[in-house]
């Protein structure tokens, strides 16, 4: 018989299918496996010298996982040799691979992100900074080191992280503090349907603005949509097409030009941290943006999880 229509189905979430909790435990049924999905992400063409970055004159060793390299560039003396995590973020740590891995599928499944302390409760980390050091370690790995500059329609914004003064100790407020003062700032961009970049930043100035705009956006964009802050008033002299969304005039939408995109990514990692994280010193916010970056421009990758392994 024909299945009735669903008529709620307009009104439920739409979201890319990701790993279950279910097929990582088929998946990764003992350390061997994780090795395996290891060597098969790190080096999909063949294992490769983590030294010279070469893949000749490899030779596997009799201890399982182990190799070593005979370049001339890596020899000093007798041949290099190494094991499968050398030159990654488990190498020198007593965890087994199982571990990092649940703790990976558990940071890249958790849409505002998961706290140090929830890590520690359910995989039973000998202590809270051990599950901390992991959880940094991770994020981390999460940065793309093959990030192409943006096009197309591209947002750009800044951000102030930090709590509200009224709502510090009477004896920590200081009336003076208004807007963003005491807080850290965070820029952005965003291609429209595309991927997103975000750092930490120590003024909102214009040379501080003009310099990430010149680093992360293609001077081949076919708009930059920005807000009506100062410090993007060159981006036209700058050889860049530029249009301005007057939020202060009540303005948010005027055809294509608006920032409710990037605005949209703000708002995620601000619950992040008042939700998940509560606190996130200044020392540790870029490695917080390394997480949040990832999750959001791997949101339409069925694979975020082997994505984040190969990188690790």
């Amino acid at each position: 018989m024909n299945k009735k229509p669903d008529k709620f189905a307009k009104h439920h979430p739409k979201f890319t299918r990701q790993m279950t909790l279910r097929e990582f435990d088929v998946l990764f049924p003992n350390e061997d496996a994780c090795r395996t999905y290891l060597a098969q992400h790190r080096w999909p063409k063949g294992v490769t010298c983590p030294r010279c970055k070469r893949p000749d004159n490899v030779y596997s060793l009799a201890k399982p996982w182990h190799w070593e390299c005979s370049n001339p560039d890596c020899r000093s003396g007798n041949a290099y040799r190494f094991s499968l995590i050398a030159g990654t973020i488990y190498e020198n740590t007593k965890y087994p691979l199982l571990i990092w891995f649940k703790v990976l599928y558990m940071i890249l499944t958790s849409k505002k992100g998961i706290s140090a302390l929830q890590v520690h409760r359910v995989i039973g980390t000998g202590s809270y900074s051990t599950a901390f050091y992991m959880c940094h370690r991770l994020r981390a790995s999460l940065s793309d080191p093959e990030f192409r500059q943006l096009m197309g329609v591209v947002e750009v914004d800044e951000t102030f992280i930090g709590g509200k003064e009224k709502n510090k100790h009477l004896g920590k407020r200081n009336p003076h503090n208004t807007g963003g003062v005491g807080k850290t700032i965070v820029i952005g961009a965003i291609a429209r349907k595309g991927n997103l970049v975000a750092q930490m930043i120590e003024r909102a100035d214009r040379d501080t603005m003009m310099r990430f705009v010149h680093e992360e956006v293609s001077r081949r964009v076919k708009l930059v949509v920005t807000d009506e802050h100062h410090g993007y008033d060159t981006l036209v002299d700058a050889g860049l097409a530029h249009d301005i969304v007057r939020h202060g005039d009540n303005e948010y939408v005027r055809g294509i030009v608006h920032t409710n995109t990037i605005e949209g990514f703000w708002s995620l990692l601000k619950r992040g941290i008042i939700g998940t994280y509560h606190n996130v010193s200044k020392k540790y916010l870029p490695l917080y943006l390394n997480e949040f970056t990832f999750r959001f421009n791997n949101r339409h990758n069925k694979d975020i999880f082997g994505s984040a392994i190969a990188g690790c």
